[in-house]
C-alpha cells in the first residue's frame, strides 16, 4: 500500500465524506445529484483515487481492495465506515426529502439482497455509464466540498 505524504489530510472532527470512483460515469453522476440536494453543504467528497483515501486506507486496512462508494462518518473521534450499498441509503438519508423516501424503501431489503445487486451495477457500470480518463475536477463553487 502506497504511503501518504509528509503533507496530512485533515477530515472535520464530526463530518461526513462520501468517497467514490472518480473515473465512473455512475459515481459522478450520483455526485452531482448530492451536490445539487445536500443545500446545507454537509456532504464531502474525495476521490477512491486520491489522497484522503490513501490515508483513510492507513486507518482501516480492511478497505484495500474495496472499489464501492463508502460513506464515512466522523462524530466525537469515532469514524463509522458504510460500504456499497449501505453507503448509498446512509448518503441518501442525509439528503432527506425523496431520497430519504427512496432509501427507506430499500433499507427494507435485506443487505445481502442489496449488495448483490450494488455489485451487479458495479461490474457493469464502466460499459453502460463511462470511464473518464481522469477523476473529476471540481468546479471552482464545489471546491471547498472536495478533498483530495
Amino acid at each position: 500500500m502506497n504511503e501518504p505524504d509528509s503533507t496530512s489530510i485533515t477530515l472535520p472532527e464530526n463530518g461526513r465524506v462520501v468517497f467514490f470512483d472518480g473515473v465512473c460515469g455512475l459515481c459522478n453522476q450520483f455526485v452531482d445529484h448530492v451536490l445539487r440536494h445536500d443545500r446545507e453543504g454537509r456532504l464531502l467528497f474525495a476521490p477512491l483515487q486520491g489522497k484522503t483515501f490513501l490515508e483513510v486506507q492507513q486507518r482501516h486496512p480492511e478497505l484495500a481492495r474495496t472499489d464501492s462508494m463508502i460513506y464515512l462518518i466522523r462524530q466525537d473521534g469515532e469514524e463509522t465506515l458504510r460500504l456499497r450499498s449501505d453507503a448509498s441509503i446512509g448518503v441518501m438519508k442525509e439528503l432527506g426529502g425523496w431520497d430519504a423516501v427512496i432509501a427507506r424503501f430499500l433499507n427494507v431489503c435485506p443487505r445481502a439482497v442489496r449488495d448483490l445487486g450494488y455489485r451487479f451495477v458495479a461490474a457493469i457500470r464502466y460499459r453502460v455509464f463511462g470511464k473518464r480518463a481522469t477523476c473529476r475536477m471540481p468546479t471552482p463553487e464545489e471546491r471547498a466540498r472536495f478533498l483530495p
